[in-house]
């Protein structure tokens, strides 16, 4: 029994993605076809709350589960809240879901593509040539979506390699423009645009500001009145310059040098703006979810570019296959392929994941510990859905 699971670096910074492959017993076999999940079939709830109730790997203070198998739906939790206060998890809690932030501006794009108001085959340029050089411009919105744009990598970016480090800049002050700026403008890009993918948060940035140009408005308020609101996620925002979740939340912690644990949950999100900043629970990520998959918030048409990787001849820098479509990126398990995607933000992991045809779906939120983590608990969650 083999896995496969795509992860992202704990970077507020955003922009290398880490692909790992995992295995959980036996060996992998990438033509392994797409496995049905037997009708019928019981979830198995003590695997499952035993994949969330082991916070040794990862160290990890907290760990809940939602899931679905077709009728049948089940909610775990493990581990406390706050080690100050030691309450359980509750499933509207809030926490910082990362790059879950991606799924949602790539809803708004496609719901603007669909209504006419953008080309995904346009340059980018034909909207921010002001923040961008011309050989940057060209990259297309579609390129920025599924992560084909070659963009260079960034420089000068302030030292995240400790947690110490960490914390010394977690009320660091940036503008998307600044953090445009990152990106040397007299370097050439990586590669012709379209030819290869590698994961960007960057191109998310762009994407955001891209919204803001075609509606006029903040893009966290277009992603409120197109997704939040007609859904009724009353717990999901993007906080923009507010570094504390308010209400019930979970907190977040990192593990310094020392050994002691330093609470992170407050933390200037500015430097994710547009791909990283989004805050939700996991009843809210459970619907959002459900509503994407089942063609709530996007036409036929539109609902394709989730589920259409890149032509076979485009492959990651490493060599491996492409991975990601404009917006969710594909894993499969044990033969069962699961759509959707990581978020990650120090002290916080969100996966959230589903069949395309949505019988068996999960968001799994934890706060570990370690500035760097595997996949070791996505792994045993996904192992006994995909059994």
């Amino acid at each position: 029994m083999a896995s496969e699971w795509i992860s992202r670096r704990s970077l507020v910074r955003g922009s290398v993605a880490a692909a790992a492959l995992l295995t959980a017993s036996g060996a992998a076999s990438r033509a392994m076809p797409a496995a049905a999940v037997p009708a019928g079939r019981s979830l198995d709830i003590e695997a499952l709350q035993a994949a969330i109730s082991d916070l040794a790997h990862p160290p990890s203070v907290s760990a809940q589960l939602r899931v679905a198998q077709g009728q049948q739906h089940w909610y775990g939790t493990a581990g406390v809240s706050d080690i100050a206060g030691g309450r359980r998890p509750r499933p509207a809690d809030r926490f910082r879901a990362g790059s879950v932030t991606k799924v949602f501006v790539a809803t708004v794009v496609l719901q603007l593509w669909a209504q006419r108001r953008l080309e995904l085959d346009a340059p980018i340029g034909r909207h921010l040539a002001d923040l961008l050089p011309a050989h940057f411009g060209r990259v297309t919105v579609g390129q920025l979506l599924n992560h084909t744009s070659g963009l260079p990598d960034h420089e000068g970016l302030p030292d995240d390699s400790t947690p110490e480090a960490v914390l010394r800049h977690r009320f660091d002050q940036w503008t998307p423009e600044q953090w445009i700026r990152t990106i040397p403008a007299d370097r050439p890009l990586k590669f012709p645009p379209g030819t290869k993918q590698e994961y960007r948060g960057i191109s998310y940035v762009l994407l955001a500001l891209l919204v803001e140009r075609l509606t006029g408005r903040p893009y966290g308020e277009v992603i409120k009145s197109r997704v939040l609101e007609p859904l009724g996620l009353r717990h999901t925002l993007l906080p923009g310059g507010d570094p504390h979740l308010h209400g019930p939340h979970l907190h977040g912690y990192l593990r310094m040098a020392d050994g002691t644990l330093q609470d992170v949950t407050v933390f200037n999100m500015s430097s994710t703006w547009g791909e990283g900043e989004l805050v939700s629970t996991v009843d809210d990520l459970f619907r959002f979810q459900r509503a994407l998959f089942s063609g709530a918030l996007l036409p036929p048409h539109a609902m394709a570019k989730l589920f259409t990787l890149p032509p076979d001849s485009v492959r990651m820098l490493d060599g491996s296959p492409a991975r990601y479509s404009m917006g969710l990126q594909k894993v499969t398990v044990n033969g069962l392929t699961f759509w959707g995607k990581t978020g990650e933000v120090y002290g916080y992991r969100t996966r959230v994941f589903s069949t395309r045809d949505g019988r068996v779906r999960f968001v799994l939120h934890y706060t570990p510990t370690p500035l760097t983590t595997d996949e070791e608990m996505a792994v045993r969650v996904a192992a006994v859905l995909a059994g």
